[in-house]
């Protein structure tokens, strides 16, 4: 009997919703579904990333629809989908805009695939997890929001940058909301096993 595969669905489309449906064909993590509300978006993206499974030897299916019903049995559904910060916007700037967006996506979540773990991307992003989670009325475990990875790999980048040296050589977290009071743990800092503030004492940075 073949093993059921992990089913995948992106709601949202666009730049961030495509870069996770061809990162998710390139690991091979299960079959991806994309969901946009802009007629053909999700379609045609899905018909680019599907033609490319052949040269890759994939096995992963991967399809898009403006209908809902193309989350159904979802594992896993991962929301980009909102308006983006533009010049001079704070993150804050878009929540009643967002809010909508969350509000109605997790009515579709929660019809469509009711058993799905949910990550959210969409800013501002600890607002729009918790109206998620309220939203769906699923339980905490299963709502999350993809924030504290990427701000901790941001500042890794960052510091790398300016020491000059690889990033994979920089141990550090960052913690607090996703937004202007997230706060770096300089004290928990170091690069090649070195603390930040000795480098710091050094005049190394």
């Amino acid at each position: 009997m073949s093993q059921k595969r992990v089913k995948i669905g992106l709601v949202g489309a666009g730049a961030i919703g495509g870069t996770l449906a061809h990162l998710g064909l390139l690991k091979g993590w299960g079959d991806v579904v994309l969901f946009d509300v802009a007629p053909g978006l999700a379609e045609g993206k899905a018909l680019d990333l599907s033609q490319i499974t052949g040269l890759l030897g994939s096995h992963t299916r991967i399809k898009g629809s403006q209908n809902p019903h193309i989350l159904e049995g979802c594992d896993v559904v991962i929301v980009t989908a909102g308006s983006v910060r533009t010049p001079g916007m704070s993150r804050s700037d878009l929540l009643l805009k967002n809010a909508a967006v969350i509000q109605t996506t997790g009515n579709m979540i929660r019809e469509h695939a009711p058993e799905s773990f949910v990550i959210v991307v969409t800013n501002p992003l600890d607002a729009m997890v918790w109206l998620m989670r309220k939203t769906t009325n699923f339980p905490a475990r299963r709502v999350v929001g993809m924030a504290g990875l990427l701000d901790s790999a941001r500042f890794t980048t960052f510091l790398g940058e300016q020491m000059g040296v690889s990033s994979t050589q920089i141990q550090t977290l960052v913690l607090g909301g996703h937004g202007d009071l997230m706060v770096p743990l300089v004290s928990h800092t170091s690069v090649a096993g070195i603390p930040l503030g000795e480098l710091i004492a050094q005049g190394r940075i």
